[in-house]
């Protein structure tokens, strides 16, 4: 079922990835400055923006359907005590996915996807596209181990303690 879940987020992923590339004017823009990081060669680009925003609707679609459908079954925490932990764990895949993806688009990266299969003539070939996609893989089986173990286990587990220590709730008042 994750695997769904997170095919499906993928999905949404793409889309978002997909509809701010075409607003931006295409991929061939994906690598446009937005803004320098002070005091350094480095930069903060659009398809920087693009991996941010399209993790966070894919994330949070990615929740609801585990809290609901995957790890539906048992006593559940309160939605966000839930949520933030799912955040934080796909936070770091997404901090690392980072850096994976500007390695597949940095044509000084060893893991650089080169042309003439890869560039940004047509979407297809779109390095952009494929660098996203390529990422999200790498990092998805990073969100289910730890998110199993931790988001869906650990918390509701303190939490199912937290309430059989306060005792049964009083039904009159």
């Amino acid at each position: 079922m994750f695997g769904i879940v997170g095919g499906s987020g993928m999905v949404v992923n793409m889309i978002v990835t997909v509809l701010m590339n075409k607003v931006n004017g295409g991929t061939q823009n994906a690598q446009n400055v937005l803004f320098p990081f002070p005091g350094t060669d480095f930069n903060f680009r659009f398809t920087t923006l693009v991996w941010i925003v399209a993790f966070l609707a894919a994330n949070f679609y990615n929740f609801l359907l585990n809290r609901h459908w995957t790890f539906g079954q048992g006593h559940k925490a309160p939605a966000w005590q839930e949520f933030w932990p799912f955040l934080v764990v796909g936070s770091v895949a997404a901090v690392a996915g980072i850096f994976i993806k500007l390695a597949f688009t940095n044509p000084t990266s060893p893991i650089y996807l080169p042309e003439p299969f890869w560039h940004e003539d047509a979407g297809l070939h779109s390095r952009e596209y494929w660098s996203q996609l390529l990422t999200i893989v790498i990092t998805m089986p990073i969100n289910f181990i730890v998110n199993k173990f931790w988001t869906f286990r650990s918390v509701r587990h303190r939490h199912r303690e937290r309430l059989e220590a306060a005792g049964p709730a009083d039904p009159v008042g």
